[in-house]
């Protein structure tokens, strides 16, 4: 969640309580379920008559419609309901009709706040006596599914701090809100129930119990901001343990923009490579250094602070350390040898990396080309433009640097996804594969959006 200077809550609607109650929730999600069937029935009944094809056209109409009736119903939820909502959009794209994901993409943390003396009440509860050590700005400056940030001072230091206070009740709710959600889905018969979707709620509920900790997430900021204290480049929030709680989160206040704001594009193009280098780099530097990743590709999760003179270095502000994944070796293994058959763009050798999981194990050899390809090109920006025969003449410079902003390489990836999953019967891919690959999405619509050029020897080569 970005702390930055917005205070734009001024506008949004407030509200003055949330629905975390086991009944109110339940009985919100049970009349969507309950219109929701009902309009499938109708449908079902009007359509009996009509052929094949008018009956198919029909149906997808008619999917957009409940798909976009279930965003809105869910959205208006906060707490885990849209959180699950979320992460389905961005992970269950093999789960869930088209329709349903593109809906749930829809699903917007920037919703109503939560009114002050709500939450003034849960700080007294989570601080106590120490809340009078605090000036807390009762206007929130970034509201998201789980919580709320408000900017504070302490008062005896001056100290600018920002305040995460997690909504009241919204940690309880998490079981019972998964099993609101399956029972959405499975009344609305939007979704067939299958094990891998129970694979997938399961995976959500260990991500949500652990983004709900901040007990946790307070020690893994601390961790980053160890690691990267030396790294001009990058900045982290301090911890201030003094306000932080399991519910509570208190760390310095540290502004900067969006990293969509048009000031980025008013940049010189070697400062704006100089950022998108830096955030493409610290991904790696997850992957193949630390072992555990932010998997969250929300822009929001990113500020840039600009460097006032060319002299001085532009600095990325790495925010909210919450939806953390680690990894084991044996992943990180095969990750370091498909980004090594990518730097060398190797055919064989990437087909040679692609084990230790049975849905590489499982595959046919034609199959396995096919991912091999697919592999290939997603790492096309790692790739030694020398060796990288196939690579489009119009995606690198004169200096050999791959330029994001010409490769529309996401809708070239999307693309040959789409052809190499209809060449087989398709298994799901390995959930650590699919928050690493939704990761790097991420970045790589930041560096297009930033229009940056990244030199890949300098990137990957330290890595090999």
């Amino acid at each position: 969640m970005a702390n930055n200077t917005s205070r734009s809550s001024n506008n949004k609607q407030s509200i003055d309580n949330l629905k975390t109650s086991g009944f109110d929730r339940r009985l919100s999600i049970a009349k969507t379920s309950l219109n929701i069937g009902r309009r499938w029935a109708g449908n079902s009944m009007s359509g009996m008559f009509l052929n094949k094809e008018a009956r198919t056209a029909r149906n997808q109409i008619f999917m957009e419609e409940q798909a976009h009736y279930l965003a809105e119903e869910l959205g208006k939820l906060k707490g885990s309901v849209v959180k699950i909502g979320q992460m389905l959009a961005i992970y269950g794209e093999h789960i869930l009709p088209p329709e349903i994901t593109r809906a749930l993409q829809t699903l917007n943390d920037d919703t109503a706040t939560l009114a002050w003396p709500k939450i003034e009440q849960n700080l007294r509860q989570l601080l106590g006596n120490k809340l009078h050590e605090l000036q807390v700005d009762p206007v929130p400056i970034g509201t998201a599914s789980l919580a709320q940030v408000h900017r504070a001072t302490v008062i005896a230091t001056g100290e600018q701090v920002v305040l995460k206070i997690q909504y009241p009740g919204v940690a309880d709710a998490i079981n019972s809100d998964l099993a609101l959600f399956k029972s959405l889905l499975k009344v609305s018969n939007i979704v067939p129930q299958t094990r891998s979707l129970d694979a997938w709620f399961e995976e959500i509920r260990d991500l949500l119990h652990h983004e709900v900790d901040y007990e946790a997430e307070a020690a893994t900021t601390e961790r980053f901001y160890d690691r990267l204290i030396d790294d001009a480049r990058y900045i982290v929030p301090k911890i201030n343990r003094t306000y932080s709680t399991k519910r509570l989160l208190c760390m310095s206040y540290e502004p900067g923009i969006s990293v969509v704001s048009d000031a980025l594009q008013l940049l010189p193009l070697e400062r704006r490579n100089a950022i998108g280098q830096a955030a493409i780099e610290i991904m790696i530097q997850e992957i193949f250094v630390w072992g555990e990743m932010q998997t969250d590709p929300n822009f929001g999760n990113y500020l840039v602070r600009v460097a006032r003179h060319e002299t001085e270095t532009d600095k990325l502000v790495l925010l909210d350390f919450g939806a953390i994944r680690q990894f084991d070796n044996n992943l990180l293994t095969i990750a370091h040898n498909l980004l090594r058959a990518g730097y060398y763009h190797d055919h064989q050798s990437m087909m040679s990396a692609m084990t230790g999981y049975d849905f590489f194990d499982t595959m046919s050899d034609k199959v396995r080309s096919d991912i091999a390809s697919l592999f290939l090109l997603a790492t096309e920006p790692f790739s030694d433009p020398v060796m990288n025969i196939d690579m489009p003449a119009n995606c690198l410079d004169e200096q050999q640097r791959y330029i994001w902003a010409n490769s529309k390489l996401h809708t070239r990836l999307s693309n040959r996804a789409t052809q190499a999953m209809q060449s087989f019967e398709f298994n799901l891919p390995p959930k650590e594969f699919m928050f690493i690959s939704r990761k790097f999405i991420g970045a790589y619509t930041f560096l297009t959006v930033l229009d940056a050029r990244t030199d890949s020897n300098n990137l990957v080569k330290p890595f090999l």
